[in-house]
């Protein structure tokens, strides 16, 4: 066969070529699939988060959390994880006080605008609603020498007004955001009045301008070209309705079976022996303990809940599964219960979890806290003496942000397996710490303190072994609690 082509090349004739005949099978259309792919369109990322979707979806998807018991757990228990107690700064310069003196500043800033829980209702806002915005603002009742504050601003709030229109040859308004070519955002309309407030005459009709610069926006980036996010939540907000109608349907077919409800029927042919029953009243009563007496020829049978409610329970861990997976939470997690979980399980189901949430955590560190931070400095720098000058220009410090840590399900399993990573050189201190959301240095400054305190006491500790060394200064060994022998 090559041979017969190679003569072929060779005398210059044509050399047949095969087609190749391939397709997409999910690309046909067909009676079966037509109606499932109907609803597909080729929409720009923009155009399917058109103002109308987004509204019905925001709306949808806060009468769900607000009535659905699990739809409330897992936004929740999102926003715990994600944010928890709040971001620590951790400042790494060469200048160790400084640093102490720097973060712990910051850290009485963040208690005194509530940082923590202002964070995690942007992030209750922006599973529920899509997004979450704030504004960087000078609050001057701060009890604070920094009056940086943070203002959050609802979702329906950042839209175009109703009068005018904010674009130019230049700029595109994309429903209150206005963005340049490259679709970043230039500034931010923001309406004096909420658009659902009903004692406001003018709601949605006066907005304000508010620079890019100040303004935070927290959203979930699925497509490219993507300005404007939708709830987390909007793949399962169909399965949350149909949780919630078969919990009814399975509780009112319990209260029927439960009930004293019967039907009088007979198996005698029309024209049979049985008597007329026509005479009786259509409803009879029935008492607790009492027999009565059907006419000739008729029967009394109890009505049946014929729903299969042994299935209940199968049904649901299968809806939570499917609904806690567009969130990348297991199920156990989604249904506050691990009873069916054992070691194993639990680990692997919550390695997918907790990468998640680090992802959110570094992803809220680049959009939020570093623009927050930035705009701390920048006001902080022009106080007198609040910053140490020791360490140079504050946009060269070199910071991290750390949040709470995860509790380990074996503690003592892990702190074995946190020895060993040490002993191998594989790990630091600092990262060890920030797993549990500490800061390494504070630690250790607070465990010396502790040690040396234990020495002067003359004090013994299970943990801590003091023996003097032959240069008479106090050396510190740490037991294993293994047994000598």
């Amino acid at each position: 066969m090559i041979r017969k082509w190679l003569a072929r090349m060779l005398l210059g004739r044509s050399v047949p070529v095969a087609r190749v005949r391939a397709r997409y099978d999910a690309a046909q259309t067909i009676g079966e699939n037509q109606r499932h792919w109907q609803a597909a369109g080729g929409l720009s990322a923009v155009a399917a988060n058109s103002p109308q979707v987004r509204r019905i979806l925001r709306n949808r998807a806060r009468y769900e959390v607000a009535n659905n018991s699990y739809a409330r757990g897992v936004t929740n228990t999102l926003a715990n994880d994600v944010v928890g107690t709040g971001p620590r700064l951790q400042l790494m310069t060469m200048d160790s006080a400084a640093n102490a003196l720097v973060e712990r500043q910051f850290m009485d800033w963040s208690r005194a605008v509530n940082l923590a829980s202002k964070l995690r209702t942007m992030h209750i806002a922006r599973v529920q609603d899509g997004e979450g915005f704030a504004v960087l603002a000078t609050n001057p009742r701060l009890d604070h020498p920094v009056q940086l504050d943070l203002r959050l601003i609802e979702a329906d709030q950042v839209a175009s007004p109703m009068i005018g229109f904010d674009a130019t040859s230049e700029t595109t308004n994309v429903d209150g955001i206005i963005v340049d070519r490259s679709g970043h955002p230039i500034e931010y309309l923001i309406l004096r009045d909420h658009p659902g407030s009903q004692c406001m005459a003018n709601a949605g009709s006066v907005a304000d301008r508010v620079s890019a610069a100040d303004g935070v926006h927290w959203f979930r980036v699925d497509r490219p070209g993507q300005v404007r996010g939708i709830p987390d939540i909007t793949p399962a907000l169909p399965l949350f309705a149909q949780l919630r109608r078969y919990t009814l349907a399975v509780l009112a077919a319990a209260e029927t079976a439960a009930d004293y409800a019967a039907v009088v029927y007979t198996d005698t042919p029309p024209g049979g022996e049985a008597e007329d029953y026509s005479q009786l009243p259509p409803e009879i009563q029935l008492e607790n303990r009492l027999m009565t007496v059907l006419p000739g020829g008729w029967k009394l049978a109890q009505l049946k809940a014929e729903q299969p409610v042994t299935g209940y329970a199968e049904f649901k861990d299968a809806i939570l599964n499917e609904i806690g997976r567009c969130l990348n939470m297991p199920s156990n997690i989604v249904a506050g219960n691990s009873s069916g979980y054992n070691y194993a399980s639990g680990r692997l189901d919550h390695q997918i979890y907790y990468r998640s949430i680090r992802i959110e955590q570094h992803q809220l560190g680049i959009s939020i806290l570093d623009r927050i931070l930035s705009a701390w400095l920048d006001e902080a720098a022009l106080i007198p003496g609040f910053l140490p000058s020791s360490i140079g220009p504050f946009g060269r410090w070199e910071h991290r942000w750390f949040f709470d840590g995860t509790e380990h399900v074996d503690p003592l399993k892990e702190s074995s397996a946190q020895a060993q990573r040490l002993a191998n050189h594989t790990t630091t201190l600092a990262d060890e710490y920030a797993r549990q959301g500490l800061d390494w240095e504070t630690q250790l400054r607070q465990r010396a303190r502790e040690m040396q305190l234990i020495r002067e006491l003359g004090l013994h500790d299970d943990a801590v072994h003091i023996v003097e060394d032959s240069d008479d200064e106090d050396e510190y060994e740490y037991d294993e609690g293994l047994d000598d022998d």
